[in-house]
């Protein structure tokens, strides 16, 4: 479940320090309900990017993340329209419901939780390796009888792991971590700690992590958290860690590509859930995310686009959160400038937004989520050629009687 601080991050210019009729607390409680919870402040005139704030290939020094091509390693992978699930209910007895969800509609996929927000693999993937870091934790005591189960009813397995937010081997191993001046280990406000994207010994494990997935038949492996903590621009100074001179999104992106190399031979496809805003922002926003060299280094990118992500002044909305079908176009069509980028090179990867089946009680103006709600963020990114999606609910329940198609 996504435990992340929500946080004000301005995609142009310094982090604010207020949001305009948002209380603290609302904040907050942003973070127990929305994936990667954060607000996205709507730019200034003055401060938005012309064009798409990127240089150009040959002005670019951070082109040589860009590969010389791309296979999709499952082209007959179905077209995915998916539900989340946390380990402790795919272990659970709640995990026979939502297969008679699939099983009754038009979706066809679940996104699994292997490795999940704390930092736990949720299954003992019998790899030494892994069990001498002392982070696994059976949430999912038969994994084989999970597979088996979404084989049986053809649903597409797809394996979350939540990379470089990692509380349980950043208390571990606080040298793989980000340091206080006092020694200790840095934890943002909900008292989560992030583990050093510069660090190979990271990427290594997550990767490996990956492997004993697919070697338990999941088809896809899907990073999340793939970045620096956020606000970490503001914080890097202060902290101790190891690095060198590569940049943030140097290192972010080089890590994808590294993982994408290792799994490509495994016939699995790779995606990367990416914060939706940063492709309509078109510059870092100091957490190392860079929506263009992330996407054409996967097979599939998952912008997060939930309209309760978008403040004020997003997309033309005064609450773009009760304005569904008005955020996801906006969204999508930010999101449909930058693959158009990578078409032209053919390294565009399948476009599969996480949208939002959950009421974001925090926001001032909010509206409650419900059949209809879910059903225009699906028209609005057909409208826009986009046929997959994954659905974000945290405690797993979602809205009856939708119309997937």
């Amino acid at each position: 479940m996504e435990l992340l601080l929500a946080s004000l991050l301005m995609a142009w210019g310094n982090v604010t320090a207020a949001h305009p009729g948002v209380t603290m607390d609302q904040l907050v409680q942003a973070s127990l309900e929305a994936k990667n919870a954060a607000v996205a402040i709507k730019p200034t005139d003055s401060q938005t990017p012309e064009g798409d704030g990127q240089k150009p290939e040959e002005e670019d020094p951070l082109a040589y993340l860009l590969p010389k091509e791309k296979n999709d390693p499952q082209k007959d992978a179905p077209k995915v329209k998916g539900i989340y699930v946390t380990a402790h209910v795919a272990g659970g007895k709640k995990f026979d419901s939502l297969v008679d969800l699939v099983d009754k509609t038009d979706l066809n996929a679940m996104v699994i939780d292997v490795k999940d927000d704390y930092g736990n693999v949720a299954f003992d993937t019998g790899n030494p390796d892994i069990a001498a870091l002392g982070t696994t934790k059976t949430l999912i005591p038969d994994i084989a009888k999970v597979m088996s189960t979404l084989q049986e009813h053809q649903i597409y397995p797809i394996a979350r792991i939540v990379v470089f937010k990692d509380s349980v081997l950043a208390v571990r191993r606080p040298e793989l971590s980000f340091v206080n001046p006092d020694g200790s280990v840095w934890k943002n406000g909900r008292g989560e700690s992030f583990v050093n994207p510069y660090l190979k010994e990271i990427w290594d494990y997550n990767v490996n992590v990956a492997k004993e997935a697919v070697k338990v038949g999941f088809k896809e492996i899907q990073f999340d958290y793939v970045r620096f903590p956020e606000g970490f621009a503001g914080k890097a100074d202060k902290l101790q860690y190891t690095k060198d001179d590569r940049t943030r999104v140097q290192a972010v992106t080089e890590f994808v590509k590294y993982a994408k190399e290792q799994l490509e031979p495994l016939g699995v496809r790779v995606s990367v859930d990416i914060f939706g805003y940063t492709a309509s922002a078109g510059v870092d926003t100091g957490i190392g995310q860079d929506f263009e060299k992330i996407s054409a280094n996967v097979d599939v990118i998952c912008p997060m686009i939930y309209p309760s992500h978008y403040s004020t002044g997003w997309f033309g909305s005064k609450v773009p959160d009760a304005a569904p079908y008005v955020t996801i176009n906006g969204a999508s069509k930010d999101t449909g400038k930058v693959i158009a980028k990578l078409q032209k090179k053919k390294l565009d990867p399948i476009v599969r937004p996480w949208i939002q089946d959950f009421t974001a009680t925090w926001v001032p103006g909010h509206i409650t989520y419900g059949k209809h709600e879910v059903e225009e963020q699906i028209r609005a990114l057909k409208d826009n050629g986009i046929d997959e999606f994954l659905l974000w609910n945290a405690g797993n329940s979602y809205t009856e009687g939708v119309n997937y198609n």
